[in-house]
């Protein structure tokens, strides 16, 4: 982080589009909540201004699915109970010790009241409860519970088109994120890379984030690739999040627009980790370094994120 920061905002309309594009680096942490293999410290200052002309983060373009591209993957949520044990598993690795970023939550596992599917939705569940009648032997004394659903084991993909839609939680102290990491991870957090399609704080009501993280470029060094849009019906309607990622190029959107991209430069992996496997991440993190900046409002639990679809695509 630097002394001298500085914010680039413009407002577009596009075709009847309410959204308005904003061309800012997000105040934005890695792992949505919790960088895979090591921790990341906090975002405590806004990030540097981002380069603009041609591969900078802010777009304004076309998104969707590319033509020619087949569903390969998907979870349509139209079993009702836990979720489907063989496309997910559940992260509860460092439960006891803590979680990345200060995060305040336990991730459940196979706990219908923290995930399941109802009424074609996949419904992640945060809660502010008493976990210590429960007889966990990974419960670390945290009193929120969540889940955190993983594709790894199950599913990973090198390049293609994800579409998640979904509906989020709101209210301050919320965290919830849609996200990729490196499967099997090439190094530690940040050098296996990351890709965040979807992250919103809670306290920044309707503002959705798209972010990279590399070796060269992420929130520790002051220079993460990232831009935000505005879409203020986030909490109350779904929308279809979106990444399309090749050899060249990772773009982020939502409902067919894309706002954000980040570019291969060819200088090799520092900036460029991502041409191997990655698995798709979905979770509600509570607090922590950016989701808890202003509090932790205690009176807005619980919150979910519903999930109607999760569907992926390759050429």
């Amino acid at each position: 982080m630097t002394e001298h920061m500085s914010s680039i905002s413009t407002a577009q309309t596009h075709s009847g589009r309410w959204f308005r594009v904003l061309a800012i680096t997000a105040a934005i942490l890695s792992s949505a909540c919790g960088g895979g293999n090591s921790g990341s410290p906090p975002v405590t200052s806004p990030p540097p201004p981002q380069p603009t002309g041609p591969g900078a983060p802010a777009i304004d373009e076309p998104g969707g699915i590319p033509t020619g591209f087949r569903l390969v993957w998907s979870d349509e949520f139209d079993v009702a109970g836990l979720p489907d044990a063989s496309k997910w598993n559940y992260d509860v690795e460092r439960n006891f010790a803590g979680w990345h970023n200060n995060e305040l939550q336990y991730y459940a596992a196979s706990r219908p009241e923290n995930s399941r599917v109802e009424n074609g939705n996949l419904v992640i569940t945060a809660r502010r409860e008493d976990l210590s009648t429960l007889g966990l032997t990974d419960w670390g004394g945290q009193s929120y519970s969540s889940a955190r659903l993983i594709t790894r084991g199950k599913a990973q993909w090198t390049y293609g088109f994800m579409e998640i839609r979904a509906r989020l939680p709101c209210g301050r102290g919320s965290w919830p994120a849609i996200w990729t990491l490196s499967s099997p991870p090439q190094g530690a957090w940040p050098d296996d890379g990351e890709i965040d399609i979807m992250e919103h704080v809670g306290f920044d009501e309707g503002v959705v984030h798209g972010t990279v993280h590399t070796g060269g470029y992420n929130h520790v060094r002051g220079n993460h690739r990232s831009n935000r849009v505005t879409i203020p019906t986030v909490c109350t309607a779904f929308h279809k999040y979106q990444m399309s990622w090749n050899a060249n190029r990772i773009t982020v959107g939502v409902d067919d627009r894309n706002y954000f991209q980040y570019s291969n430069d060819h200088s090799g992996n520092a900036e460029w980790p991502f041409d191997s496997p990655q698995y798709l991440i979905l979770n509600i993190a509570v607090g922590g370094d950016w989701g808890g900046q202003m509090g932790v409002d205690d009176s807005i639990w619980p919150v979910q994120m519903e999930i109607d679809y999760v569907r992926v695509y390759q050429q």
